[in-house]
């Protein structure tokens, strides 16, 4: 692909997206970010201090290199994820914001309800909203009618690296009907899955624990 991935107007080269969780230690995250030439960098919230966010993870990356796009992992509800991303905007991090709603902390499938939920709240108060969603083709249609930027199917539970464990289809169709950017999310565990997301038409593949915990994360 050369043509830049667009998100609500902003052109990136990069089709990877990438976390900042389960690393090793900071600088081994730091350089497998400046490795992995990714522009769009997640961050979840509940791993900065919001009162006194420098002395925290924000601290170990040039943030003018990437586009910060924090997260709401952790939260259960979507009154949770709501709160959360208006304290982040206060703080002065970012319109850009990663909805989770995960209600299960053993499975952390995303709740289509709370998802919907949140998204309405934010699109509604000006933000910037990529959400982390089920591989349902229905409810992709709604959010992207509702005004998301992006829609975000899980290929597989988060962190488990099963590749798409959910089937080829729903993403498919999922493409299919999207006039926004598809972006696979969780769940992928190889390049080569990386690769084939591409290959079925996604727009871009975020990946996190596959980097992350890789024996080399660098290299990774």
């Amino acid at each position: 692909m050369t043509d830049p991935l667009v998100i609500a107007g902003k052109p990136f080269r990069s089709r990877l997206m990438v976390g900042t969780g389960k690393y090793p230690d900071p600088d081994t995250m730091r350089r497998a970010i400046e490795a992995s030439g990714a522009e769009i960098v997640t961050v979840a919230l509940r791993r900065i201090d919001l009162d006194a966010p420098k002395r925290s993870i924000l601290d170990e990356l040039d943030w003018s290199r990437y586009q910060i796009l924090p997260n709401t992992a952790g939260c259960r509800t979507a009154e949770e994820a709501v709160r959360v991303a208006r304290l982040a905007r206060a703080m002065g991090l970012s319109d850009w914001i990663k909805v989770e709603v995960v209600p299960d902390p053993k499975y952390l499938l995303p709740d289509p309800i709370g998802t919907y939920e949140a998204c309405k709240a934010l699109v509604d108060e000006g933000f910037v909203v990529l959400p982390y969603i089920p591989a349902d083709p229905e409810l992709a249609k709604r959010l992207e009618a509702m005004g998301c930027a992006t829609v975000m199917p899980l290929a597989a539970p988060i962190g488990t690296g099963q590749g798409f464990a959910v089937g080829l289809e729903p993403i498919r169709i999922i493409v299919e009907q999207a006039q926004v950017p598809v972006v696979v999310d969780a769940g992928l565990g190889a390049p080569s899955e990386a690769a084939l997301a591409l290959e079925i038409g996604c727009d871009a593949v975020l990946v996190n624990t596959a980097i992350a915990k890789a024996q080399d994360p660098v290299l990774m």
